[in-house]
């Protein structure tokens, strides 16, 4: 029989997040409904399961530990068979996003509420700010269609388990270097259900479940930004014994948008104006998120200045107002002046007091010292 921790691929001094990480990584790996009609992987996934329910346990792990597989010997505990594992199930189905529970009998015994269900949308930034509806595609578990969540193929019934009479636990002996206990587990003829499955279901092998893609309409609210999650409620897994649908969270990602730039309901926006402009004032046409806003740039407005346009921010997703846009003026300076313009400016200066002196012409070496640097 191979080592345990070789099965989950782990060391004999792993912690049990490393071990719980492993035993999930391995257990989607060789799920039979990731790898149907594969004997091999359903062998695997048996054997990681009984790896898991001991090293899991730190009782069990450390009779194994100390005793090695007589420490947690199958013929004294009744067996460990396939879906014997309580707990186990609720890790294998979480890693789906939850919607299985095959707990012990007791927590069997009532309706189970499904899984929620994880999915990621990424939206254009205007989306974000507007809100939008979008066509969403996701997977779920779903009662199976063919036995209607029974796991027995059509014209079969399931049986009540002669093992444990439909109770879901058996009492067993365990022998231990310290002499014989008496306890209860989970039945391994039936996994705890109550019930056996002589002919599963094609479809679901006898989960009652089957994965299927749907696609449904989702409202997103405007003002959200990235990071957001959006619920849908009653869209998850379907639940168990009657139990209620999960929740679908949606993970909202927002494009960068080249004009704006956002920071929490506050935009920001930096505007070109000419050097004229910004000493003689001028009005300007302003984008705005919905569109464009006339602007008056008052005279002598100094490179840098901030203007705030209130009210014209992204709408609050709560519809609590909105925030305010921020117009930053970067004032260009003329390149390439003609005579005339040079002239023009050189008139300006004296007139404004200033010493005005044309800079030296370099010399040809001078330049060729320039080009050479």
């Amino acid at each position: 029989m191979r080592d345990y921790y070789d099965i989950l691929e782990v060391s004999k001094d792993a912690g049990q997040d490393e071990i719980k990480k492993a035993y999930r990584r391995l257990a989607k790996k060789y799920h039979p409904d990731l790898n149907p009609n594969d004997p091999e992987a359903e062998q695997k996934f048996k054997e990681v399961n009984s790896a898991y329910e001991i090293l899991s346990d730190e009782e069990k792990r450390s009779r194994y530990d100390r005793f090695g597989h007589a420490g947690v010997d199958p013929q004294a505990s009744g067996g460990a068979g396939f879906g014997g594992f309580g707990d186990i199930f609720d890790d294998i189905f979480d890693i789906f996003g939850g919607g299985f529970s095959r707990g012990s009998a007791s927590r069997r015994s009532g309706p189970v509420r499904g899984g929620d269900v994880k999915q990621s949308i990424v939206i254009e930034f205007k989306e974000a700010v507007f809100g939008v509806e979008k066509e969403i595609q996701t997977r779920r578990f779903e009662t199976c269609s063919t036995c209607e969540g029974s796991g027995a193929k059509p014209g079969t019934e399931k049986k009540t388990c002669s093992k444990c009479h439909g109770s879901g636990e058996v009492r067993y002996a365990q022998r231990t270097p310290f002499g014989q206990f008496m306890q209860v587990g989970t039945c391994d003829q039936c996994g705890g259900s109550g019930h056996v499955i002589d002919e599963p279901c094609e479809t679901c092998k006898g989960s009652g479940k089957e994965i299927k893609t749907r696609k449904i309409n989702v409202k997103i609210p405007a003002g959200v930004d990235s990071d957001s999650i959006i619920s849908v409620r009653g869209e998850g897994h379907h639940g168990e014994k009657g139990g209620p649908p999960g929740d679908l969270h949606i993970y909202v990602t927002v494009k960068e948008d080249p004009v704006f730039k956002r920071e929490g309901n506050d935009v920001f926006v930096t505007i070109p104006i000419s050097y004229t402009q910004a000493v003689l004032g001028t009005e300007i046409k302003v984008p705005i998120l919905d569109g464009y806003q006339d602007y008056t740039i008052p005279e002598g407005t100094q490179p840098g200045t901030i203007f705030r346009l209130k009210n014209q921010g992204v709408p609050n997703v709560r519809g609590l107002g909105r925030g305010d846009l921020f117009l930053t003026v970067d004032v260009t300076i003329p390149k390439d002046l003609n005579d005339k313009q040079r002239e023009l400016l050189i008139q300006f200066s004296k007139e404004m007091g200033e010493q005005y002196s044309s800079p030296p012409k370099k010399k040809f070496f001078d330049k060729v010292k320039d080009v050479l640097k």
